[in-house]
């Protein structure tokens, strides 16, 4: 794998701030900091974790930003709620303050697949040339306290944004092999070139998933990501190491590529 622990990656799925239903380790932006120093990434891509409960997000998103400030390797993804008032001036504040991608939650929103606040969302997104930021899931549906009423993403949800617009550049979050699978397959080649999948919620030995979306998918449509803090970030650097043979070579997709809609 070329782009190996001190490939200069950065990590798509990084949070800071609490999360309701339990305690997380190190939730602090200075601990995200040294995190990724030591795992060798050159940056992250970060978002709130209480964020996602809020109703407005707008306190949580000045919090964030005013957090990550002395960090410059750490840069903010706010949320975008597009059934909340004004949402297309939180949008244009997060460009205007540099953000590369949003994030926006629609199962916690109550939003179904084909929601048509969500293809209005994806539209603006396309147009303000930023990335919106799915999220499958934070915990497995097994772990998630009685009061999580959340489900996970669906694929159909997936899809459905996926081809709302034609210039929106979507990654998904915490999907698993059988959820890229369903989508993925569904699309136009045209609408795949527009999704990417971070690697964090991909299993690798022994079910060896990562390798067989490899293969499949090939590298351009995965991400580095790790989940920080709900999940180790050695967990997606181990499974990056214990690769076969046979995918020495292959590179992950860069953020930058991303940004820049290749």
């Amino acid at each position: 794998m070329t782009t190996g622990p001190r490939g200069g990656r950065i990590d798509v799925h990084a949070y800071i701030g609490a999360y309701p239903f339990r305690q997380v380790p190190h939730p602090e932006p200075e601990v995200l900091a040294r995190v990724l120093e030591r795992e060798g990434a050159s940056g992250a891509w970060v978002g709130s974790l209480p964020a996602a409960w809020h109703r407005d997000p707008a306190p949580a998103n000045e919090e964030l930003v005013a957090r990550l400030a002395p960090h410059p390797t750490l840069r903010p993804a706010p949320v975008v709620r597009p059934d909340w008032p004004r949402w297309e001036r939180t949008l244009r504040e997060a460009v205007d303050r540099g953000a590369p991608a949003v994030k926006a939650y629609p199962t916690h929103w109550g939003m179904g697949p084909g929601d048509a606040r969500m293809d209005a969302l994806a539209n603006a997104c396309g147009e303000a040339g930023v990335a919106l930021l799915l999220t499958v899931r934070f915990e497995d549906l097994r772990q998630r306290h009685v009061i999580d009423v959340a489900g996970d993403l669906s694929a159909a949800a997936i899809r459905a944004v996926a081809r709302a617009g034609t210039r929106c550049r979507i990654v998904v979050l915490a999907a698993g092999r059988a959820t890229i699978e369903e989508v993925h397959w569904a699309l136009t080649p045209d609408e795949q070139s527009r999704l990417w999948w971070d690697i964090s919620w991909i299993w690798g030995p022994p079910e060896d998933d990562l390798a067989h979306l490899l293969r499949t998918l090939g590298g351009a449509r995965l991400l580095y990501g790790t989940g920080w803090p709900l999940r180790l970030t050695q967990a997606s650097r181990a499974n990056l190491a214990l690769l076969p043979d046979d995918l020495a070579t292959v590179s992950l997709a860069s953020a930058d590529a991303v940004i820049a809609g290749r």
